[in-house]
């Protein structure tokens, strides 16, 4: 099962976002991708960690999901991370080299759509209003030999690790347009770095001009990941489409799903998320 679109609520007085929690560990655990190293339901801020197998099959790729809530400041979040190892006697924020992301989510409905492959977990949710909150953790694809980058994980979500903020805040993103807090690519020197991304960074794409359809045909264009140093490598099954004439939850086939960027409608504002098989 890589990929599931549902949508998880209050019945049965457990919140939305415990629940959400929850589906991630199922689903990945169904896919047969993802190990659970830790899962902890007993306490407020339930957690999550996984380590999946990469396409080799003899990787191991450590991501986590744990949630965070204030009933006073009505925001109940997830919060997603990327690691480089576990260890049991550490608390999640501790794991070896953390880095963590804040996500946007409700306490009462949860709408999903969420694909799991090998080497990351990818999803988008739609919340509250509604806005479309997205997180992307693990490997993406280096333009590099394994020896030569031997962990390229992302932690893409949408606030500067776990912010109080919740799904109505006017100032978050989704990771994927680049050069934000949110958007953490870990290099060979340990760093987590605040790369741009193509084609948000080509003016000629996303700027003063912008792409729109060929006959209702839209092309989907790589995520790339860069800097002045070069180009890294790009986004597995995250791919930028032009928002000209087009509409969040559309299907560009049948394993493309359009997305918009929170409550932005712009034509540089969606992603087309892969549905992996």
């Amino acid at each position: 099962m890589p990929h599931e679109i549902g949508f998880v609520d209050n019945s049965g007085g457990t919140l939305a976002h415990y629940k959400m929690l929850e589906k991630i560990r199922d689903v990945a655990v169904a896919s047969g991708f993802w190990e659970v190293m830790r899962y902890d339901d007993t306490v407020a801020n339930r957690e999550l960690i996984l380590k999946g197998q990469g396409y080799s099959g003899t990787e191991e790729i450590y991501v986590g999901v744990r949630t965070y809530q204030d009933a006073s400041a009505d925001y109940y979040n997830l919060c997603v991370a990327t690691f480089t190892g576990y260890v049991p006697s550490n608390t999640f924020d501790t794991q070896p080299s953390a880095r963590l992301s804040g996500v946007p989510a409700h306490n009462q409905r949860i709408d999903y759509w969420l694909t799991v492959n090998p080497q990351r977990i990818a999803c988008c949710m739609k919340v509250g209003t509604p806005v479309y909150e997205h997180f992307y953790i693990g490997k993406f694809f280096p333009y590099a030999r394994p020896s030569q980058y031997p962990y390229p994980v992302v932690c893409g979500g949408m606030l500067n690790g776990a912010e109080a903020k919740r799904f109505s805040d006017t100032t978050h993103s989704m990771p994927y347009k680049g050069n934000r807090s949110n958007f953490g690519m870990r290099f060979n020197t340990g760093i987590y770095l605040q790369v741009e991304t193509h084609p948000w960074n080509n003016t000629y794409l996303t700027g003063t001009t912008q792409l729109r359809d060929t006959n209702s045909t839209y092309s989907l264009l790589p995520v790339m990941l860069t800097d002045t140093n070069g180009v890294y490598g790009e986004l597995d099954g995250v791919r930028y489409v032009s928002g000209f004439n087009n509409v969040t939850e559309n299907t560009c086939d049948p394993d493309w799903v359009v997305f918009q960027d929170v409550w932005r409608t712009g034509f540089t504002d969606y992603v087309a998320l892969k549905l992996d098989t």
